[in-house]
């Protein structure tokens, strides 16, 4: 890569955004990619009937918005099928997607936060955990109690302090008339598990299960139906025309050398990655290496997934960033979110725009 053209890349890691609390608030909606997702434009697959049930069941769950068609006029993969029983609505004061990657748990998610008339607020888990962070649990319980819906994607118990937190908000804000739906790529009663001593506090995580309703929904990751084998990787050549090519449209890209990025990461809140992207069209990564250093390996899935939100493609060199996971983490507790990880970056290396 040219000197000249070196220099007129920006670098991620020149970044340094921080985030407070009432900045946090401003961003609990859904992403960009979602903001017209509907119980209608969701998209059931026939060969897995819980799709089109949990769909029902949120959509109830929302209160008085338009259901969703039930004669096939969802698109293709509602043709020919009788309607079925109008879902009844959930009894407890919250509804748990569990499933796997890419079968549209937060799609629906956003569907039901927008068919919610209210005051509302939808984040990742992070995100509300930062929250805390920003303001105090006093604060930020004032901030979200009273809300008709929060909703909470990703959501994962990672260490002993996060039970602990969110059992407790739950249960101040369910108690004061907040509905609260959450997705996940892990059942309610087997959070933490492989990753702390879940054991030790099966009483909170039982009290915080208890007051969800859970939907398991099956189904093949929408993301690699047309995506095989590994992430596209580029010739140094072709790195450098890629990005080129996306200067000479006009958009803004970025050029990081993988490791400093990685360096980079652990010097930014997680709840703070968004702000790396702002005005970024386009990410470029030098010398992709495998990771094998797990708290490295969890902050850049933390990143990919904002990555993923702002719908950036990226374009490396080096090794396949679906093959970075090394040192056996792929196999352990943290494996669902490995693996989403890795559909997401096979998606994003195989995009050609951010549409």
């Amino acid at each position: 890569m040219s000197s000249d053209k070196q220099h007129s890349a920006a670098r991620l890691v020149d970044r340094r955004p921080s985030v407070s609390g009432t900045e946090l608030v401003a961003t609990l909606v859904p992403p960009p990619q979602f903001d017209h997702a509907s119980f209608e434009s969701y998209r059931p697959d026939p060969d897995y009937p819980s799709q089109a049930e949990a769909r029902d069941i949120l959509s109830s769950f929302a209160g008085p918005a338009k259901a969703a068609p039930r004669n096939g006029g969802g698109g293709f993969f509602g043709f020919g099928r009788k309607k079925p029983a109008e879902a009844p609505a959930p009894t407890k004061p919250g509804v748990y997607l569990d499933g796997g990657f890419g079968v549209g748990k937060t799609h629906l998610l956003a569907a039901t936060w927008h068919a919610t008339a209210g005051r509302k607020y939808f984040g990742t888990f992070i995100e509300y955990t930062a929250l805390v962070g920003a303001l105090g649990y006093s604060g930020a319980v004032g901030v979200l109690q009273g809300a008709k819906l929060i909703c909470i994607d990703e959501f994962e118990l990672d260490d002993p302090g996060d039970t602990m937190l969110m059992t407790r908000l739950i249960g101040d804000l369910t108690s004061t008339g907040s509905k609260i739906v959450a997705t996940s790529n892990t059942p309610p009663n087997a959070l933490g598990e492989g990753r702390f001593a879940a054991s030790d506090f099966m009483r909170e995580i039982q009290a915080m299960s208890d007051r969800f309703r859970t939907i398991r929904i099956d189904g093949v990751d929408y993301r690699q139906r047309d995506i095989e084998g590994d992430a596209r990787v580029l010739s140094d050549d072709a790195y450098r025309f890629a990005l080129a090519d996306v200067a000479a449209a006009g958009d803004r890209m970025t050029d990081d050398d993988f490791s400093e990025l990685i360096a980079h990461l652990a010097t930014v809140h997680p709840s703070a990655y968004s702000g790396l992207l702002g005005g970024v069209q386009c990410i470029g990564l030098r010398d992709v290496q495998e990771l094998t250093d797990q708290s490295a390996a969890l902050r850049f899935v933390a990143f990919i997934d904002r990555v993923y939100d702002a719908q950036i493609p990226l374009r490396a060199t080096g090794v396949p960033l679906t093959s970075i996971f090394g040192g056996g983490m792929i196999d352990g507790g943290y494996r669902k979110k490995y693996l989403r990880c890795i559909s997401r970056l096979n998606a994003l290396t195989a995009s050609e725009t951010a549409a």
